[in-house]
C-alpha cells in the first residue's frame, strides 16, 4: 500500500473511530480511560496524528462493541511484508518522530545502511530466501531512511558501540563505503553520531539496541529490539527509565569531532585492505 493511501486509510480509522465514540456516548477522556490511554491519544488516533497498538485497537473494539473492526483496520495498516509484524508500527512512528535518539551495538542503525551493507545483513540474516525477497527488505529499508531528506526531519541522535565500525558486514568495500556515507551525513548535519569506544569500559558492555522517539503532540516511546523480536514502550515509566540509560551511555562516547575521526579512519583501513582509493 503506498504512503498516501495507507494514510488515508488511518484517516478513515480516525473517522470511523470518532463516530463509533460519539455514537457510544462517550467522550474522548471516557473512552481513553477505558482502553487505558489519555483522551489526547485518542483525539490523535482520530486525527491520524498518531496509530494505535494492536492491543489499543483491540480494547477500543470491546469497548464500543465493534465487532473487531479496529482490530481488523490495525491489522491491515500494519500488515506490510517487508517488515516484521512487531516493527511496522515503528515504521509509522519514525515517520512522525520530531526527535529519533538510537544505540546500535553491533550493527549500522537501518535509517543509515547503504543498499550494499543493507543487502548483507538481510542475507546473512535470511540465506535461504530468495533474491527478489532481499531485495524487496532492502528497499523497504532505504525507503525509511527517507525520512531523513524531508525537509521536516526530525532531529536523529545516534550512538554506535565501535563493534559497529569493526565488523567488516558485506566485506572491506562495503563497509568503506558504509562508514563514508555515515561521515557524509555527519557532515551535513543529517545525524549527529557519536561512538562508544571499547576504551569506556563497563558503559561500552551495555544494553542492546534501543530507539527513543519524541513527538510534538504525543508522549514519548522507546523501542528494543533481539534478534527475533521487538517491543515498543509507551509506558512513562518505563520510557524514563530507557532515556536514562541511552544518557549514561552517551556521556560515555567520544565527542561527535573525535566520533567522525575515528568513523574517516576506520573508512580509509578498510579502503587500503580492500586495494581501493
Amino acid at each position: 500500500m503506498a504512503n498516501g493511501s495507507r494514510q488515508a486509510a488511518w484517516e478513515f480509522f480516525g473517522t470511523e473511530l470518532k463516530q463509533r465514540r460519539e455514537d457510544a456516548g462517550l467522550t474522548q477522556a471516557e473512552l481513553g480511560l477505558r482502553v487505558f490511554v489519555s483522551g489526547g491519544y485518542i483525539g490523535q488516533f482520530e486525527q491520524a496524528i498518531r496509530k494505535p497498538q494492536l492491543d489499543v485497537a483491540q480494547r477500543i473494539d470491546g469497548v464500543l462493541r465493534s465487532d473487531g473492526i479496529f482490530e481488523r483496520l490495525c491489522r491491515k495498516l500494519i500488515d506490510d511484508p517487508r517488515y516484521a509484524e512487531y516493527f511496522a508500527h515503528v515504521v509509522e512512528l519514525e515517520r512522525l518522530a520530531t526527535r529519533i535518539c538510537e544505540f546500535a551495538p553491533t550493527v549500522v542503525p537501518g535509517l543509515l545502511q547503504t543498499k550494499e551493507y543493507a543487502g548483507a545483513v538481510t542475507l546473512a540474516a535470511n540465506p535461504f530466501k530468495t533474491d527478489a525477497y532481499i531485495d524487496e527488505v532492502v528497499n523497504a529499508r532505504l525507503e525509511r531512511s527517507l525520512v531523513l531528506e524531508d525537509a521536516a526531519r526530525p532531529e536523529y541522535w545516534v550512538t554506535l558501540h565501535e563493534n559497529v565500525l569493526r565488523i567488516p558486514v558485506g566485506g572491506r568495500q562495503a563497509m568503506a563505503a558504509q562508514l563514508a556515507h555515515l561521515a557524509r551525513l555527519m557532515r551535513e548535519r543529517t545525524a549527529v553520531v557519536t561512538v562508544l569506544p571499547y576504551a569506556a569500559g563497563a558503559h561500552a558492555a551495555m544494553g542492546g539496541m534501543l530507539q527513543l522517539m519524541e513527538f510534538e503532540d504525543a508522549p514519548p516511546v522507546a523501542y528494543t529490539e533481539t534478534s527475533f523480536s521487538g517491543t515498543l514502550v509507551d509506558d512513562p515509566t518505563v520510557v524514563k527509565r530507557a532515556q536514562r540509560a541511552y544518557d549514561l551511555l552517551r556521556i560515555a562516547t567520544l565527542s561527535p569531532e573525535a566520533s567522525l575521526t575515528m568513523i574517516e579512519s576506520a573508512a580509509e583501513d578498510y579502503r587500503r585492505c580492500a586495494g581501493t582509493t
